[in-house]
């Protein structure tokens, strides 16, 4: 396989000013591209772009994974360590209403991470994830 390239990400959003809000303010994502309808931003170095669906409601299903309620579907970045640590403390100061707070998964098991859950405001589930070693991404 290759080097890792950028992935390409578009997803509905309820009301587009909203979401760019979100996404430049809170996440603090660099906006690209834009228009009445889309704007595209880098997600950590990848391309996500939101597209106003203005009857879009995200829906709400979990599936149970180290007792706890994980939002399915979702999307999210995996981060180095301490670029998680300081991502989700800005987000704590930001006063970010957690689906699952930021927490170890997996301690002392192949896979150990650190990991968080949250909607963006069209209900759009995101996970942030931190392996605490990365060559164990895909352990069993």
């Amino acid at each position: 396989m290759s080097l890792l390239t950028p992935f390409h990400l578009a997803i509905p959003v309820s009301n587009l000013a909203i979401a760019q809000d979100f996404y430049e303010n809170t996440l603090e994502c660099t906006p690209g591209r834009f228009s009445k309808q889309w704007a595209d931003y880098s997600l950590f170095g990848h391309q996500l772009v939101l597209h106003e669906d203005k009857k879009y409601e995200g829906q709400k299903h979990f599936n149970k994974v180290d007792g706890k309620a994980v939002p399915i579907p979702h999307f999210g970045v995996v981060l180095k360590w301490d670029d998680f640590n300081s991502f989700s403390s800005k987000l704590i100061e930001k006063n970010i209403e957690f689906q699952i707070s930021p927490y170890l998964r997996f301690k002392d098991q192949p896979g150990e991470q650190m990991t968080m859950f949250f909607y963006d405001p069209s209900g759009n589930a995101l996970e942030f994830k931190s392996f605490k070693n990365i060559d164990q991404i895909f352990a069993k």
